[in-house]
């Protein structure tokens, strides 16, 4: 498992899952806060383990040498 996220992307992925936790249970509540909640776990573990399924399986990337073959 090779990283394929830059630091942008990965900051931006942990401020919007944050975002979506906190919000879910503390603004929407209920079942729609927790289902909020649960969707924003997905950017947050992404974001800060740094790599991304998705990126892998369409075999794209945001840092520099995702992309690369070598290695």
């Amino acid at each position: 498992m090779k990283a394929n996220e830059s630091s942008w992307d990965r900051i931006a992925r942990v401020v919007l899952g944050a975002a979506l936790i906190v919000g879910g249970l503390t603004a929407v509540g209920g079942t729609g806060g927790y289902i909020m909640a649960a969707v924003g776990l997905i950017p947050l573990v992404t974001g800060l383990i740094g790599w991304c399924p998705i990126y892998s399986i369409l075999k794209i990337g945001t840092k520099e040498d995702a992309t690369s073959t070598s290695g």
